[in-house]
């Protein structure tokens, strides 16, 4: 009987072992992927309402990495809350976790893109203009 039992726990630890995959996950226990494409797909930018302060469309320059977003007069610049739409299996970093203040309009905000394989890194700044 014992032997059974032995030989059944062996077994399991052996089908556990198999089944077991060693998936590489980053720091956030995000998976890390073979993708290298390190871009931002689209942009949005929210007042404190949560509705878009935008006047049009952002104009994102994956080659220079720059993001132009003209906003509504009378924005509250220190209150908005930036959105990036990335490609597949891509990290922002730092992170957005709440409001951002863009009241300097002479300093871009920077962002940097990570890629999926977490070797690829591009900083994007994001230019803010206000609608006269």
């Amino acid at each position: 009987m014992k032997k059974i039992f032995i030989f059944q726990l062996i077994l399991l630890l052996f089908v556990i072992a198999a089944c077991k995959k060693d998936y590489p996950m980053d720091d956030d226990g995000l998976l890390i992927t073979n993708r290298s494409d390190c871009y931002v797909s689209a942009f949005e930018l929210l007042g404190a309402d949560f509705q878009t302060v935008r006047t049009k469309a952002a104009t994102i320059d994956t080659t220079a990495q720059t993001i132009n977003v003209e906003v509504l007069y009378g924005t509250d610049l220190k209150n908005l809350y930036p959105q990036f739409s990335l490609v597949i299996d891509a990290v922002l970093d730092p992170k957005i976790v709440g409001k951002v203040d863009f009241s300097d309009l002479s300093k871009p905000k920077e962002w940097t893109v990570v890629s999926g394989n977490r070797k690829v890194r591009k900083t994007y700044k994001v230019y803010l203009t206000v609608k006269q």
